[in-house]
């Protein structure tokens, strides 16, 4: 038994006090801790696909496991906006250093004898390859679904967004995220009633 408490899941937990899309007016507002929530459901997802209909061997569990994690550093570094964090290679590789930082500082939170359980999690490098690729889609995906829901709501802000990541889902073309747009994305569109009858 650990004879010092850890601080890790209370620190990360206010993760929903972390708001998304800060350089835009939002007509529904979303947090880190729900996003995580559904990339972990989307990044699920999207592997028990490939594993299913496209050849794929990926451990699906893992990938939802990291998917919780893969913006947990912004408990500390907040939410960058994309425009910010990819305005220019100085700021991503900048930004990238503090990632790095924050991911290191989360670790030490947690009871030495945890460290390297959790490493693989909030460490996005010691994932096999295409785990990141999964749940870098599925983070693409929920990004997508999001702006299409405001675009619904009557917020024209996030008709360019919603364009630019349809038109980058589609470039980096894989089967799967094909497949859960073909099959599960048409229902986001629908009302309560039509789910449920």
């Amino acid at each position: 038994m650990p004879k010092a408490s850890s601080h890790f899941f209370a620190y990360v937990s206010r993760l929903r006090w972390i708001k998304r899309w800060g350089l835009m007016r939002n007509a529904i507002e979303e947090n880190v801790a729900t996003h995580s929530w559904e990339v972990a459901t989307l990044a699920h997802a999207l592997a028990l696909i490939r594993n299913r209909h496209f050849g794929g061997k990926v451990n699906a569990d893992r990938i939802a496991a990291a998917a919780l994690y893969h913006d947990a550093t912004e408990v500390i570094t907040g939410d960058m906006p994309t425009p910010v964090k990819y305005h220019s290679k100085v700021m991503r590789e900048a930004f990238g250093d503090i990632e790095h930082k924050a991911e290191a500082e989360l670790l030490a939170l947690l009871p030495g004898d945890l460290r390297e359980d959790f490493a693989p999690y909030l460490q996005e490098f010691q994932l096999p390859a295409e785990d990141r690729e999964l749940i870098k889609a599925a983070d693409r995906l929920s990004a997508w679904l999001k702006c299409q829901a405001e675009v619904r709501a009557g917020n024209r802000e996030f008709e360019p967004a919603e364009k630019q990541i349809r038109q980058r889902l589609a470039q980096e073309g894989l089967p799967e995220v094909t497949y859960f747009m073909k099959v599960f994305a048409p229902s986001y569109e629908e009302p309560l009633d039509n789910l449920l009858g």
